[in-house]
C-alpha cells in the first residue's frame, strides 16, 4: 500500500516561493503531490474570483483523491470562498485556507496579500483586517505573478503590514496570515507583534496529526 499523501491545489505561478512558502510540497511534513490548476492566476482567484476555476479546482482535486491523497489543501487562502463546493466535491478533507482557524482564536486578526480583495471573503463580523500595502513589492510579486522577489523587502512588506495590524488593534491575541505566501516570515512576524502567528501550514499539520 503506497504512503498517504496530502494534496496540493496550486495556482498556475511562476513567481519564486521560498522555503516555507504553502505552495512548495518541502514545506511540509508528510508527503505531497501537488498539481497545477492551469489558468488558476492571482489575478483571478484574488481579485476576480472567477467562478470558472471552480470546476478546474473541483476536477484537480477528485484527481489527487482518486490518486490516494488523504487530504486536500491549496496554495491561495482566498479559495475559502469555494470552501463547501470543494469539501462536497471529495470523501476527504479540504483544507482551503488558513481562515478556517478563526473560529477557534480568542481574538485573532488577518494579515492578506489584498485587504480589498478580502473584503469580499465572508469573515467573522468585527474581524480586524490589514493587507500588503497597496503596489509595495511583495503584492506586486505575488498578484502580478513577477518572475524575481526580494526576500528582504518582502520580508519588509509583511512585518510592517503586521505592525500596522497591531498599531490599530493592539487587544489581538493571534495573528493569522490568510496569504499563503507568507509563512515565510511568520517568526519575523511573531517577533515585531509579539503574537502567535498562525497560517496554512500550522493548521495542515495540525489536522494532518490530529484528525
Amino acid at each position: 500500500m503506497s504512503e498517504p499523501f496530502l494534496g496540493l491545489l496550486l495556482l498556475d505561478t511562476h513567481f519564486p516561493r521560498l522555503p516555507g512558502d504553502a505552495g512548495r510540497p518541502d514545506s511540509y511534513r508528510m508527503p505531497v503531490r501537488a498539481a497545477v490548476v492551469q489558468g488558476a492566476s492571482p489575478q483571478r482567484v484574488v481579485r476576480e474570483a472567477d467562478p470558472a476555476l471552480l470546476q478546474p479546482f473541483v476536477d484537480t482535486a477528485r484527481a489527487l483523491v482518486a490518486d490516494g491523497a488523504r487530504a486536500i489543501t491549496t496554495s491561495c487562502g482566498f479559495l475559502v470562498r469555494w470552501q463547501a463546493e470543494l469539501q462536497a466535491a471529495v470523501p476527504v478533507p479540504v483544507w482551503t485556507s488558513s481562515l478556517l482557524l478563526l473560529p477557534q482564536l480568542q481574538c485573532p486578526g488577518v494579515l492578506t496579500v489584498d485587504a480589498q480583495a478580502l473584503a469580499c471573503v465572508p469573515l467573522a463580523a468585527a474581524t480586524p483586517v490589514a493587507g500588503l500595502a497597496p503596489g509595495c513589492h511583495l503584492q506586486r510579486t505575488l498578484l502580478d505573478n513577477l518572475h524575481t522577489l526580494d526576500a528582504d523587502q518582502a520580508e519588509a512588506d509583511a512585518v510592517g503590514a503586521a505592525r500596522r495590524l497591531l498599531a490599530e488593534n493592539p487587544e489581538l491575541t493571534d495573528v493569522v496570515l490568510e496569504c499563503t505566501n507568507l509563512p515565510p516570515y511568520a517568526e519575523a512576524i511573531s517577533r515585531a507583534t509579539r503574537r502567535p502567528v498562525h497560517h496554512l501550514l500550522s493548521l495542515v499539520h495540525e489536522r494532518w496529526e490530529h484528525p
